[in-house]
């Protein structure tokens, strides 16, 4: 790994803060002063609202070492992991699933739900999401215009899908999405962000109970034999639960309408997937648009469970550390000109479902959720806009995961 950093024992007098403000204007690209770290300073302490300073990491191979590093742990339960927010850290100290583990605990845990996640298991249900999409575009194709692409279709698609896979009810979703929300959310009280977890985590444990009368043929019916087994423990298993159904919508979710805003924005971009019946084409556009938006846009959080040398600087044990993973997929050394949008580049090896032992459970699924809406729907409604201006969207800044709150459409 290679950076140059504040050794330590330097003391640095002008710590800056994070997370980091996007340039107005500039929706699609990571904050100017994390690119200008990632030049200058690529391995640098930063402030967070709690005052503490934890390593601020930016370049992506820096990144994708640190991220496979038996050393660096998720273990959000460590006294020294960093809190990126008020919300974050109080419902970190309520349980954790086994995203923020460390092996062996982590992996005996994943493996539990990972047959459900393979390429060969979500290949089957292309049909299935192909079906989904069709039939929400033919809803906004029959509706009125405009319509908000957020709540009518983006939202609609993978909480469908992901209440389709785990056997929840989606007649509960707007449940689960309002609570979701207050997890991402970067001002939401350590009260409220507690208070929605509780909520979800009791909706799961009931979820389970009926499993465990009723199973089905569904991810959660696999989850109750291992509880009824005496493998996981009720609680282990309903955070878990909540963590497949929060992370199988939200982001997913995010990502279809902000990368609908992006090919707007890029029209020469637009008509490629348009114009294209190659699948090929149209995954090639999916990696490309992931490394381009970079949904989760406010940093990774580890801690150092033991002293790392990286280029001249010493992580210390305790030591915590943010990776901003935005800022690791426009770097030029891995993607020459990574602030351009260009859906004909190879960027399979983005780092949007991070790298190592804790990369996305459920990447399969979302990449084929993108790939049949981003082969879809502007083949279905060629003549999409926005039925605003650009300028008064309003993007999730205040998010883990980016986006923007409503997308007014019209046709």
């Amino acid at each position: 790994m290679s950076g140059a950093g504040h050794p330590i024992g330097e003391v640095v007098a002008d710590i800056p803060n994070f997370p980091m403000p996007r340039a107005a204007g500039c929706p699609f690209d990571p904050a100017p002063r994390l690119q200008q770290l990632q030049a200058e300073a690529p391995i640098t302490k930063v402030r967070l609202w709690d005052g503490s300073t934890p390593w601020l990491v930016t370049r992506y191979d820096d990144q994708r070492a640190l991220f496979a590093d038996p050393r660096i742990s998720a273990d959000s339960s460590n006294p020294h992991f960093p809190a990126l927010s008020p919300g974050l850290k109080e419902s970190q100290q309520q349980g954790q699933a086994f995203i923020r583990m460390d092996d062996p605990e982590h992996a005996r845990q994943r493996r539990m739900v990972t047959a459900r996640f393979t390429v060969r298991r979500v290949r089957e249900l292309r049909p299935a999401i192909q079906r989904i999409v069709d039939g929400l575009i033919d809803d906004m194709i029959a509706g009125p215009k405009p319509t908000d692409l957020v709540d009518t279709f983006a939202l609609a698609v993978p909480s469908l899908v992901i209440c389709e896979l785990l056997g929840v009810p989606y007649a509960d979703r707007a449940f689960f999405q309002r609570n979701a929300k207050q997890f991402s959310q970067q001002d939401t009280t350590g009260q409220r962000a507690v208070e929605a977890q509780r909520l979800l985590v009791n909706y799961m444990v009931q979820l389970i109970d009926e499993k465990c009368a009723n199973p089905g043929n569904d991810v959660m019916s696999d989850v109750a034999v291992r509880v009824r087994n005496g493998e996981l423990s009720s609680d282990d298993a309903a955070l878990m639960g909540m963590l497949l159904l929060v992370g199988g919508h939200e982001t997913t979710a995010n990502m279809i309408a902000l990368g609908t805003v992006a090919l707007l924005e890029h029209p020469d971009q637009l008509a490629i997937l348009r114009e294209t019946d190659d699948a090929t084409v149209i995954a090639g556009a999916v990696e490309e648009l992931l490394r381009y938006l970079t949904i989760l846009h406010n940093g990774l959080a580890r801690v150092a469970l033991a002293d790392i040398e990286i280029g001249d600087c010493v992580i210390r044990a305790g030591d915590g550390v943010i990776m901003p993973i935005e800022s690791a997929n426009r770097d030029a050394v891995a993607f020459p000109e990574p602030n351009r949008l260009n859906v004909l580049r190879p960027a399979r090896h983005h780092m949007a479902f991070v790298f190592g032992p804790h990369q996305c459970l459920g990447q399969n699924l979302a990449r084929v959720e993108l790939q049949v809406v981003y082969g879809t729907l502007y083949k279905r409604i060629p003549t999409l806009k926005l039925a605003t201006e650009s300028g008064q969207l309003s993007f999730k800044h205040d998010s883990l995961a980016y986006g923007v709150h409503e997308l007014p459409v019209t046709w």
